[in-house]
């Protein structure tokens, strides 16, 4: 029996898609040929080998992540932690490896599972097919008799029916039916938004590397399951599901957005914002001009730590500063 999605393109999905897809055209198109694209990608990799390992609990931060992904020594104890995050910069690296590969095949799967859970797993073997019966949460996925067959009937509707669809639709099924599934006994949270990127990346949705929905999942992990959830509820209904990674997606290319004006700033050296940062330039995106005691109180900073984030940005000419000094605001730069 071929795998059939069921959903239905609501008003709100069909905005949201061709929302995206403003935002994608316009990233892409200040992006070609551009120095900063493999810095931005490096940012970009650190960010989603952070987001992804957190949402399944790994405890290490941003700066720590970043500081393995450079090969410097992370301050971290827990060899566990750095080494599943480890792994997943070398599974990233292997999506992108094979980014224009046509098919994808169970071995395909396997490897880049084998990759992801290797020395990490606390049960299964890395780079097959569960043999166990499993639980996530609520959620009894089928029995492991039956996951060959729903795993190749899943990977023959990626590899024909989905490209009928968008990516934003496609990768966002994909990310489902495969949790749903949960064919391995370990890791299928990381692989299964891998798959959900190679999907993008497949598609040439994301050519330059450089979105990471994953960070979206991991700011909202609660909501994140329970649209998994959802869809079960619904009667394995996807439409609530595609609105909700829509939705993540927009988002996402937004901060992209403002990560790419950061990098194309007229200035000797190239400025990577910080998570506080990107928050500061979305709270003057949203209201339009904000007061400073209004920034620090939104950011729960000093006022000097408002202005050490908000110095690089002014100086970049990302900020700008309207009206006296008491009852001045700030407000993004208009290009």
């Amino acid at each position: 029996m071929a795998y059939e999605p069921q959903f239905t393109i609501r008003p709100r999905l069909l905005a949201l898609v061709e929302s995206i897809a403003a935002l994608r055209e316009r990233i892409l198109g200040a992006s070609v040929e551009l120095s900063w694209i493999p810095a931005l990608q490096k940012d970009t990799r650190t960010r989603n080998g952070h987001a992804s390992t957190a949402i399944e609990g790994n405890p290490l931060t941003l700066k720590q992540v970043r500081a393995l992904e450079e090969g410097r020594p992370s301050a971290a104890s827990d060899q566990r932690s750095q080494r599943e995050v480890l792994n997943y910069f070398a599974g990233l690296r292997y999506v992108e490896k094979n980014a224009k590969k046509k098919a994808i095949r169970h071995d395909d799967l396997f490897e880049l599972h084998r990759i992801l859970a290797d020395t990490v797993m606390d049960q299964g073997t890395a780079g097959s097919y569960r043999t166990i019966s499993v639980r996530v949460g609520k959620h009894i996925p089928p029995p492991a008799t039956d996951v060959s067959g729903l795993m190749f009937e899943l990977l023959e509707w990626w590899n024909k029916r989905s490209t009928e669809l968008s990516p934003v639709l496609s990768s966002a099924i994909l990310h489902y039916r495969f949790e749903d599934i949960h064919p391995f006994a370990d890791g299928n949270g990381r692989t299964g938004r891998a798959l959900a990127l190679w999907e993008l990346y497949r598609r040439g949705f994301d050519s330059y590397h450089i979105f990471t929905v994953d960070e979206y999942y991991w700011q909202d992990r609660p909501g994140y399951y329970a649209a998994l959830d959802a869809v079960r509820l619904a009667g394995e209904d996807l439409t609530g599901w595609l609105e909700y990674s829509a939705e993540g997606l927009r988002q996402t290319l937004e901060q992209v957005w403002l990560r790419v004006q950061a990098y194309n700033v007229k200035s000797p050296e190239k400025l990577v914002l910080r998570p506080k940062q990107e928050l500061l330039l979305k709270l003057l995106r949203d209201h339009g001009g904000t007061s400073p005691a209004e920034l620090w109180a939104a950011l729960a900073v000093s006022r000097q730590g408002a202005m050490d984030l908000l110095r690089p940005l002014l100086e970049a000419g990302l900020v700008e500063k309207v009206g006296g000094k008491k009852t001045g605001r700030y407000s993004l730069k208009q290009p």
